[in-house]
């Protein structure tokens, strides 16, 4: 791969390009190297007034990532980033101008699995839970490996419980949902929040304690996957957020209520917590669930138990 150049590449992304749909006049596409188990290609086609143009298929796309692929690897100046300009000849018959620029860009290299802002995050979690109690340390325990790339259901290296031990008061929280994510450069908090769920310390055992913390991490999962639910807890003050199994009779809904705290010392910037309480269904009968979430009907609940 020692001899292949830009203008090699050049060459290759011409006839690709070339098949371009109609009414496009330039394009514009912007590629990453393969950076901790990540790459990217993005851009596309646009027309005169530089609107995107819709193609129907992915095929520049892929050319692209041979192409970036075979320049990465011939050995040629460190890069991390390619961008493609690609415009249509004035006249027919002429070839279509294309250009490709390398360059590296520091800021968009991703996390690593040994990056160390992911330990950063943990130990911001941790010193605010131990102003609130006493960890149980054996509780803090990860469910799953992460992958090669440091990730887990939660993009980053944590996926954990945590159990908080206070006077009359058990608090088990998660602890990885704000790790920023693995194998991406984005500056933020992993989906911006952490969960937890208060009990009074005298209704639960040990069994009690592991069924409820696996009901969280199963949350986290679904929080993860949503993405932006912190936003829609603030939003709306309070949700209902997903239904319980039988195995939580009488209780049968999760509601998600924005907390006053937030957890500071966080690498990019403060998260807030999210309270997740079990409600039944009895709390809420008789409400009208048509608005986003079941918000007000959520809201209703919470003032009912005195939440805030």
């Amino acid at each position: 791969m020692a001899s292949y150049s830009i203008d090699d590449a050049i060459r290759e992304l011409a006839p690709a390009l070339g098949k371009a749909p109609a009414g496009a006049v330039s394009g514009d596409w912007t590629a990453t190297t393969m950076q901790a188990g990540h790459s990217s290609r993005t851009g596309g086609y646009l027309d005169a007034e530089g609107k995107h143009v819709p193609e129907d298929s992915r095929h520049p796309l892929d050319i692209i990532a041979n192409v970036v692929e075979k320049l990465d690897a011939s050995g040629g100046p460190r890069f991390n980033k390619v961008v493609i300009r690609w415009k249509k000849p004035k006249f027919p018959f002429m070839q279509p101008k294309i250009t490709l620029e390398t360059s590296y860009n520091q800021t968009i290299v991703p996390r690593g699995p040994d990056d160390p802002i992911y330990e950063t995050a943990a130990a911001a979690r941790r010193a605010f839970w131990q102003s609130r109690g006493t960890l149980q340390e054996d509780f803090a325990v990860e469910r799953g490996t992460a992958n090669i790339h440091a990730q887990t259901k939660w993009f980053g290296p944590h996926r954990r419980i945590l159990a908080i031990h206070a006077p009359g008061r058990l608090t088990l929280a998660t602890d990885g949902l704000s790790t920023p994510w693995a194998g991406i450069s984005e500056p933020e908090n992993g989906v911006e929040c952490e969960l937890f769920m208060e009990f009074d310390a005298a209704t639960l055992d040990a069994a009690g304690i592991e069924n409820w913390a696996n009901l969280l991490i199963n949350i986290g999962d679904l929080v993860a996957d949503g993405y932006r639910v912190a936003r829609d807890v603030e939003k709306h003050g309070a949700i209902l957020f997903c239904r319980l199994t039988e195995d939580y009779r009488p209780m049968t809904r999760i509601m998600l209520s924005r907390d006053a705290s937030r957890i500071e010392g966080l690498p990019f910037g403060s998260v807030p917590l999210v309270r997740a309480t079990p409600i039944a269904e009895a709390e809420i009968e008789g409400q009208d669930l048509s608005d986003d979430w079941g918000a007000a009907a959520a809201r209703n609940a919470l003032a009912k138990r005195g939440i805030r």
